[in-house]
This record gives C-alpha cells, structure tokens and sequence, in this order.
C-alpha cells in the first residue's frame, strides 16, 4: 500500500502553477516571438495600443498554427477533440508567457509612455522573465548562486539576442 500523498503548500502549489504555464519550451517561444513582435511594430505603429494589439494578435496566430500542428499530428493517434485539447494544452504557455510583458505595455499605455519606451519597457521585462527561467534551470540543476546568476544572465542575454535577430530578419 502506498503512503498518502501530502497536500502542498501554498507557495508550492503557486510555483508548480507557474512551472506547468512559464516552464515549457512553448512558454519560452512564446514569450521571445511576442517580443519579436512588439520590436517589429515599434516601427509600424503610432501608439501602445498598436502595438499590443499588433503584437498579440501575431502571438495568437502562431499559437493557432501550434495548436493546428499538434492536432494534425496526434489526431490519428488520439481522435480529434483529445489531440486539439491536448494541443491547445501544450501551447498554451505561449500565451501565458506574453502576459507579464502585455502587462507592462498596458501600463505604459495607461500612462502615454511613448511607443519606444513601452517597447524598451517591454525589452526589459522580456529579459527579467527569461532570466527567472534561467536562474530557475540553473537551481533545479543545484548549481551554486553565482552560477545561477550567471545563467540567468546568460539565459537573458541569449534570449534578447533572438530577439534582435528576428527583428532583423524582418
């Protein structure tokens, strides 16, 4: 017989939400291709309000194309309405890991922050996100503080960087 399964704590149950949304490589392409977007409409737009719409309406394309292709995939397998479930399931973390920088650029929005300083804002909060998940692969790993830190440096850095490459391929 098996021991009962302890119930989580608080904060262990909201980090293991927050792993399951932003800890997948879904959430990570997602959160780097909505960045990539806001850079491309910096200089297509005349306010915030473009641009976060411009940007997220771009993310929700290629979250219905993952989705599509997950379900093209699996459907064979697993039927239809289980592969486009499971499908929206596994790319849902796309959407979730634009949330904090959408966040950011309402704010910059609400408060007439210019279009390139809200994508400058942006920027940053794509690079504090990254970075979180750079340090958080780093502990999960038990390496020690300053190598976690420089992983998330590096995590940041490298992220950023595809950034500014797919805004140079557009």
């Amino acid at each position: 017989m098996s021991a009962p399964a302890e119930s989580l704590s608080r904060w262990a149950r909201v980090r293991a939400w927050f792993g399951v949304r932003f800890r997948s490589p879904a959430a990570i392409y997602g959160l780097i291709v909505f960045a990539a977007f806001v850079s491309i409409a910096d200089d297509h737009t005349e306010n915030v309000w473009e641009v976060i719409g411009s940007a997220s309406l771009s993310l929700v394309v290629f979250f219905i194309a993952h989705v599509f292709a997950h379900t093209l995939t699996e459907h064979a397998t697993h039927g239809l309405r289980r592969a486009t479930r499971e499908g929206m399931r596994h790319g849902a973390g796309m959407l979730y890991a634009s949330v904090p920088s959408i966040l950011v650029l309402v704010w910059a929005g609400m408060t007439g922050v210019s279009v390139s300083d809200a994508f400058e804002l942006c920027m940053w909060a794509t690079f504090a996100v990254l970075a979180l998940l750079g340090y958080g692969a780093y502990a999960r790993r038990k390496a020690s503080i300053p190598v976690r830190l420089l992983g998330a440096f590096a995590t940041a850095c490298l992220g950023v960087f595809i950034v500014l490459l797919e805004y140079a391929v557009h």
